[in-house]
């Protein structure tokens, strides 16, 4: 097991690009506490992220995602699965950056859909499940995660502890 870390891992990256996945696997790895962005507002707001986005709008759902963002640079170093559209609000960068470091991980539109085409959960793309919705949202947001991240990490035909050795070795150096 490697040494946890003194500092707050953000895992980002579009919906599918396995940001709960190597969560899991870092936080075996490295000890430390995980946060699933999305479960935990889940779990504070007492209903779904489909519900939340139905009640309060996409706004409603981002404010609440800053301040959960905000309290986490609070609390002990943890690893952390952003939701996908966390960085389109330059504050939550700002306080990512504050008490941590922001891994980006990126796979093609191809490799989402695979991942993503048995989900009922994803609020962004029902009645748009392919490729080339996937293409243009992850357009739309390319920007976001490109001026944000301090390491970018390529999920594509890697398992789940080859990239989480990377990104232990890359955290490290």
């Amino acid at each position: 097991m490697a040494e946890k870390l003194g500092f707050n891992v953000f895992l980002i990256g579009f919906m599918g690009a396995g940001k709960s996945t190597i969560a899991r696997g870092l936080q075996k790895e490295l000890g430390m506490e995980l946060v699933e962005m999305d479960e935990r507002i889940v779990e504070e707001q007492g209903m779904s992220i489909n519900d939340i986005f139905e009640k309060y709008g996409e706004n409603g759902f981002r404010d609440i995602e800053s301040k959960l963002v905000e309290d986490l640079g609070n609390q002990e170093a943890s690893i952390i699965s952003c939701g996908g559209g966390v960085v389109i609000r330059p504050q939550n960068v700002e306080n990512m950056k504050k008490s941590g470091k922001i891994v980006f991980l990126t796979a093609t539109p191809e490799t989402i859909l695979e991942r993503v085409k048995n989900g009922q959960d994803r609020p962004l793309l029902n009645g748009h499940m392919n490729v080339e919705y996937i293409s243009e949202l992850m357009e739309k947001r390319r920007d976001f995660y490109e001026s944000a991240y301090d390491i970018k990490v390529s999920t594509d035909g890697k398992t789940k502890g080859e990239i989480c050795s990377e990104i232990i070795s890359r955290l490290t150096e």
